[in-house]
């Protein structure tokens, strides 16, 4: 959410930038609301502040043996003026508070321009694809060929966009977990965290997800509903919310492990086929807790961290920064780290790492306190993939096929497949 203050204060200058994010800000409505706001409040303020003086005048009138019911019928109708303007005014903060909800974030100076991904800027590359003397096969034809992926036995239990995966790719799926938590947690410094997979709606409220993005979410049929996690990112970033970090606590650095559950809802048909695009899928999460000062610098931190992955796995990358119209709905910068899949012949993404500044934090009332003023102030939060396992295995498949149909497992893997080096039918 966008500080009130600075929509407030500049309101055609933050419509102006919302334009780059795709966004149109009613500026009539909004200015509209805020002048009733404070109107409304003004009223409610000075009857208050009415019935305050007449309620001294009241006691003061019985203290000296007086009737006070002149004084009382003078403002017989003023608790009900009272209430009608609190009323009126609670109507019009959930108006505002509505609009508010509804706007990105804005985007970061150094954030290109742009409406798509056509206007992307790609920032470094590392590897470089392998040239392979046989036709590769996509992801899809490698598993199902060693009869250790079945898309047809997942239909069956749970229809489109799901895999069951046996024997050694699915020992493949769980060392790839197994190992990024290790990496992230002995050497960059992150602590492992288990969360609920089931959360309330106000802490998809918290990262961004609700309202805006209700359709893709899975809930359950309780009252209120819980939301199965789109992304562990969701009760990581919360486990700060409407809590006060002292700055010395600063960077929290936290990672998990979680199946993720999403519904695609506007995916349009893109990536029917195998596993780029599932409504259940697992990621390795990230999650930077940052003073705002050092936001950025942990940006950049973040992302080496996620590449780290994949320069291990000896799998070719490149890194983009995403336009302002390409950007997710939080986020003041983001990076994509995208791996090489040889069967598309192009980059795909496989890491997301976004600086969303306070945006979060003002949703969630997460503070840190500032030691040079002791108040309280919005912190920043950062997320990324380090990474996503099944776009990983996937590119392991690909990338490390054989003409014979086995799948050569990277050397980093194989401690965690008791020393396998090949996996075959």
């Amino acid at each position: 959410m966008l500080d009130p203050q600075l929509l407030r204060q500049n309101t055609e200058s933050v419509a102006a930038q919302l334009l780059h994010r795709g966004y149109t800000l009613d500026v009539e409505q909004f200015t509209s609301l805020e002048s009733r706001r404070r109107e409304l409040q003004s009223d409610v303020e000075a009857l208050q502040a009415k019935r305050n003086t007449v309620s001294r005048e009241i006691g003061a009138a019985k203290s000296r043996g007086e009737d006070p019911q002149s004084i009382m019928d003078s403002v017989a109708d003023l608790g009900e003026r009272i209430k009608a303007g609190q009323a009126e005014l609670t109507e019009v903060q959930d108006a505002l508070h509505a609009i508010q909800a509804d706007i990105p974030n804005l985007a970061h100076e150094s954030v290109p321009e742009g409406p798509d991904e056509e206007h992307n800027v790609e920032v470094r590359r590392w590897g470089t694809p392998r040239e392979f003397d046989f036709e590769p096969r996509d992801h899809v034809d490698v598993g199902e060929a060693l009869g250790m992926m079945d898309y047809e036995a997942a239909a069956k239990l749970s229809g489109a966009r799901f895999v069951t995966m046996q024997d050694g790719i699915a020992r493949l799926h769980r060392a790839l977990a197994q190992f990024m938590l290790d990496l992230h947690v002995r050497e960059h410094g992150y602590t492992e965290t288990y969360v609920p997979f089931l959360v309330l709606p106000e802490i998809l409220f918290g990262t961004g997800q609700l309202p805006k993005f209700d359709d893709d979410q899975f809930s359950t049929r309780d009252d209120p509903p819980y939301y199965l996690v789109p992304t562990a990112e969701v009760p990581l970033t919360n486990l700060v919310a409407n809590s006060i970090v002292e700055a010395d606590q600063l960077p929290m650095l936290r990672v998990a492990h979680t199946p993720c559950f999403r519904r695609e809802a506007g995916s349009y048909g893109r990536d029917t086929r195998g596993m780029i695009r599932q409504h259940q899928f697992e990621k390795v999460e990230l999650v930077h807790i940052s003073h705002p000062d050092h936001s950025y610098e942990e940006l950049e931190r973040l992302t080496a961290n996620a590449e780290t992955v994949l320069q291990r796995l000896e799998l070719p990358y490149r890194v983009i920064t995403l336009c302002t119209g390409d950007m997710g709905f939080g986020a003041a910068k983001t990076y994509d780290i995208e791996v090489w899949v040889p069967s598309q012949k192009q980059y795909r993404e496989i890491s997301s790492c976004s600086n969303c500044e306070a945006f979060q934090a003002r949703r969630m009332k997460a503070r840190f306190r500032n030691p040079d003023t002791g108040r309280p102030e919005p912190l920043h939060t950062l997320n990324g993939s380090g990474v996503a396992v099944g776009r990983a295995l996937v590119a392991i498949l690909e990338n490390c096929q054989n003409a014979d149909g086995s799948v050569t497992v990277p050397e980093v893997l194989r401690p965690y497949m008791g020393g396998d080096i090949v996996i075959s039918r």
